[in-house]
């Protein structure tokens, strides 16, 4: 009897996995949305033409596509925003939508707590009356009240959430009104709204602009976590890789979909264009023979060869395509650098009552590639302004070498007049620039390099998109033909097509360059070495990029963690049976300090030792770094001793 419960409730229990799976695998295939065959044009310029795709539930979907091209118009069109001029879109019934804009519009007169309720979420108003009751503790019914609603609704856990979110984006202020806060702040106020209403589709474009780097990988494992079903324009292909599980593209006008993430797109992307290129060559050389026979001019008109003459010409149309991808090359002939470049020497700078960084010292050699990370509000941008004049530091001097010619990319943007057209905004830098090998070229020259071609040039610039305005911006900032090169976030709103030209022009540039940017796969390709801005005022120079920096700051916690575990086994192991560290407390600190400072030392010494290899020291400048060299070799071979020394009390 008892076995055959047992082999029932096993049966049971296979019927019910059964059922999990065939739910699982429906929940997966529901489609959400279908975009069929929709078109929108601004006057005579066609956007996209009988577009059509689906999105399915489960779908994290990235789409990509260069500026200009209508990938926000798509998402306004999927959204609600905007309507197309053909086609329709079809949305499952019920289902609930979130979208975040690019650039979101709020209501200046609300405060930040009163956006977040107006997201169409019912338990964030038990939240916000169970917050309420507990500042009344008098009311013990409406304390009751709210406590019942929140158990009713398990919205205990969802409160964990909305805090999070908060305190993740920085918008512990509540009652902060949306007309003080700053473009940043407003945009990460509409991702904590669109992510607190918890929709079945959430569509974003750029969701990490204005986010620091430790918001922008929160953001990232909180999408990697959660089984939502995501529609987004980025241009941070980590996100593309790590988060996707499709790629949508439209290149041409025509839609692309591609089941994976960015590396797989990337893989079938390049197959794709050479199978078109095989096929352009084909058609080139049928249509040499095609042409042959047109010049016979046959005079006898049969059916045959009509039909023959109506092929040639879709064959010369097929011959005759051309990629329209205007590879950008940037061959700018800087002025060379001379031997004093930037110095800073004890810079300080507080603002508003707190101190951004203190006395800090740098001196700039010719072809650094310095990039700068941070949390927002560290100083970042300030040091920037500091070393281009800008503005004045506090203590200290900022020298700049006669040969320097800065070219610096700023968050503000262009200056446009009204009526201008783009052409007009480049000729305000002048007609032409010089390039290598004595050559030059001119400004629509320029800017076809830049993307723009000639009919688009003779467009008004009120007319380009974000990221056309962006990618004109940098075009004006590198004719000026600088050889110190600041770009501070030039990635937001550029598209990846402009992105890889433009990591590849700062590849083969040879003079100084800072970056400040969120897009850690930008940073890993083109700098050295990083300024990391703490919050204790302090700038650390580490030698490394991004990623090498990700891994060493990611060892230092684990390194924390089993210290503390370590210490507490140890605290418990010496109250349970009364033995004695083997250590005194002062040298046990010592210990710990001279394990982080040999580290240190160590990577000053890599560090130095590059820079031989790959400075062009003059004698006097090599005996110097010479001597410094020596000096920390020295003062390593005494720490490592003195930590020997300490070691082997240990292991006796």
């Amino acid at each position: 009897m008892y076995l055959n419960v047992i082999a029932i409730s096993q049966r049971v229990q296979r019927k019910l996995e059964v059922l999990h799976n065939k739910i699982l695998k429906y929940e997966r295939n529901v489609n959400y949305l279908s975009v069929e065959n929709i078109s929108k044009s601004y006057g005579e310029r066609v956007l996209f033409k009988n577009i059509s795709f689906g999105i399915h539930a489960g779908q994290k979907i990235g789409f990509v596509a260069k500026n200009g091209t209508g990938k926000t118009s798509i998402l306004n069109i999927i959204s609600g925003e905007d309507t197309p001029d053909d086609g329709k879109v079809v949305i499952r019934k019920n289902l609930k939508i979130s979208f975040l804009a690019q650039n979101p519009i709020l209501d200046p007169s609300l405060t930040v707590e009163e956006i977040i309720n107006t997201s169409d979420n019912h338990i964030l108003k038990i939240i916000a009356e169970y917050e309420n009751a507990l500042l009344n503790p008098d009311d013990t019914d409406g304390y009751q009240t709210a406590f019942e609603a929140m158990e009713a609704n398990q919205a205990w856990d969802f409160e964990t959430l909305y805090k999070q979110i908060l305190f993740k984006l920085k918008l512990e202020n509540l009652s902060q009104k949306v007309a003080t806060l700053s473009g940043g702040q407003k945009k990460r106020l509409a991702l904590a709204k669109v992510l607190l209403a918890q929709p079945d589709l959430l569509i974003m474009d750029e969701p990490t602009n204005h986010l620091d780097l430790e918001m922008i990988e929160w953001l990232e494992n909180l999408f990697k976590k959660e089984n939502i079903t995501l529609l987004m324009v980025t241009h941070d292909r980590y996100y593309l890789e790590r988060i996707c599980n499709i790629i949508i593209e439209l290149d041409e006008g025509v839609l692309y979909s591609y089941k994976g993430n960015y590396s797989y797109y990337l893989e079938k992307r390049d197959a794709r264009l050479d199978n078109v290129e095989t096929e352009i060559a084909k058609a080139k050389q049928l249509y040499k023979k095609e042409l042959e026979w047109m010049r016979r001019q046959p005079k006898a008109r049969t059916t045959k060869s009509k039909s023959r003459i109506d092929d040639f010409h879709e064959i010369k149309d097929r011959a005759n395509q051309r990629r329209n991808d205007h590879q950008v090359q940037l061959e700018l002939n800087m002025e060379r650098l001379g031997t004093k470049v930037v110095e800073l020497h004890n810079i300080s700078k507080t603002f508003e009552g707190i101190q951004l960084f203190k006395n800090f010292d740098y001196n700039f050699l010719r072809g650094e590639r310095i990039g700068i990370i941070g949390k927002n509000g560290t100083g970042k941008s300030t040091l920037l302004n500091m070393i281009t004049g800008i503005l004045i530091p506090d203590t200290g001097k900022v020298v700049v070498g006669d040969t320097v010619k800065f070219g610096y990319y700023t968050q503000v943007g262009i200056d446009i007049k009204k009526g201008q057209k783009v052409i007009d905004v480049v000729r305000e830098y002048g007609d032409y620039i010089p390039l290598k090998k004595g050559r030059q070229i001119s400004a629509k020259q320029l800017l076809e390099r830049f993307l723009f071609d000639r009919k688009k040039q003779y467009d008004f610039v009120d007319k380009l998109s974000g990221g056309e305005l962006k990618r004109l911006y940098l075009c004006t900032v590198l004719i000026k033909n600088p050889n110190f090169l600041i770009l501070d976030e030039p990635t937001n709103d550029l598209d990846i097509v402009t992105l890889n030209v433009l990591e590849n022009f700062l590849l083969d540039f040879p003079g100084c360059l800072i970056v400040v940017s969120h897009d850690r796969y930008f940073m890993d390709k083109v700098v050295d070495h990083l300024f990391i801005f703490r919050e204790n005022s302090k700038i650390e120079d580490f030698p490394g990029n991004y990623s090498d920096f990700s891994v060493y700051e990611a060892s230092n916690v684990v390194e924390k963690r089993n210290r503390s575990e370590k210490s507490s086994k140890t605290k418990r192991s010496w109250k349970s049976s009364n033995v004695k560290s083997k250590l005194s407390y002062l040298e046990q600190k010592e210990y710990d300090a001279l394990e982080k400072e040999i580290v240190k030392l160590e990577l000053e010494k890599e560090t130095l030792e590059n820079k031989f290899a790959t400075e062009n020291w003059d004698s006097k400048e090599i005996d110097k770094q010479s001597k410094e060299l020596q000096v920390i070799i020295e003062v390593i071979e005494i720490k490592t001793e003195r930590w020997f020394e300490i070691s082997a009390k240990l292991d006796r």
